[in-house]
């Protein structure tokens, strides 16, 4: 995720990275190359008498601006749901500890639930990221865990099963009551709700047939424009049908890469950042120090 510091609106202008120019470099040089193409062709392209217009464009390119801005507005929704479910993961294991810590002030048992949570939540990242959690299980969670939680293929799954193991152990040897087991309850079927909550966004994407539609059409108008502005604009055609290529490539490769929002592109989640704070937190409630270092955005302003 790009952390950027305010900047003036001229040198944002020129900014690089986090935009998603590199990644449509390509696609606009094949427009400008079009653009000469057309240039070239105008003459032999007025002997036959073809009079391609920009009005056919022009409606076109409006049903095109209007389906681009649902995408992305899918897009960024599927974005800031994401985001949420991960601010909500903060507030329940933060209060999951210190309802533990008021009910029961022992510091070796608050240490082991503490792990039990971060180990929840460095889980959580790789399953949506799709990569091995191994490192951070045996750096967080309890070793009588780690056998158990290691050999399952869902390991966020596992250790939500033993957090309400484990609560439910000390409500049998009556070290908390049946009332305040229900707050802790309430607390873990909402870690379940945002487990279910980042899975569905993880594994269900927008419709392909949907995206492919919009692809396809973009592409077209993109590919075709040169030949309608040609007429009027001659030599300054690749310079303006770029410029509109732009607009649209562009707002296509941000839907795209904020679809996904679990990823480790400039402008998705920092979920690495997310973890680690809700580390910091959990670790200074318990007392547990050292804490970790605090994220702090790379020599690109970039936090993963």
């Amino acid at each position: 995720m790009i952390v950027r510091p305010h900047q003036h609106w001229f040198r944002r202008l020129f900014d690089w990275h986090g935009s998603v120019l590199p990644n449509i470099l390509f696609r606009l040089s094949l427009n400008v190359m079009m653009g000469i193409v057309a240039v070239i062709a105008l003459p032999w392209y007025e002997q036959l008498d073809i009079h391609l217009t920009t009005a056919p464009f022009s409606l076109l390119g409006v049903a095109i601006a209007i389906f681009l801005g649902f995408r992305n507005n899918t897009s960024y929704g599927r974005y800031c749901e994401a985001r949420l479910f991960w601010g909500s993961l903060l507030v329940t294991t933060r209060s999951l500890l210190r309802q533990w810590k008021s009910a029961l002030p022992d510091a070796a048992s608050a240490r082991e639930f503490a792990g039990l949570l971060l180990a929840f939540t460095w889980s959580l990242k790789h399953q949506l990221r799709g990569s091995s959690p191994q490192d951070d299980l045996r750096r967080l969670l309890p070793e009588r865990y780690l056998a158990d939680v290691s050999a399952s293929p869902l390991t966020a799954h596992r250790i939500l099963l033993h957090l309400d193991l484990w609560l439910g152990d000390r409500r049998r040897a009556g070290q908390i009551s049946d009332v305040l087991y229900q707050s802790f309850d309430a607390n873990l079927n909402e870690l379940s709700r945002i487990l279910g909550g980042l899975e569905r966004l993880a594994s269900t994407p927008i419709p392909f047939a949907y995206s492919l539609i919009l692809h396809r059409t973009v592409y077209l108008f993109c590919t075709l424009l040169p030949f309608a502005l040609v007429s009027d604009l001659h030599a300054m055609t690749p310079v303006v049908s770029v410029f509109i290529s732009y607009t649209f490539l562009s707002l296509e490769s941000i839907a795209e890469e904020l679809e996904d929002p679990f990823g480790t592109a400039p402008n998705d989640l920092p979920l690495n950042a997310l973890c680690t704070t809700i580390e910091i937190q959990l670790k200074e409630l318990n007392d547990d120090h050292p804490l970790p270092p605090r994220p702090q955005p790379d020599a690109h302003f970039n936090l993963t």
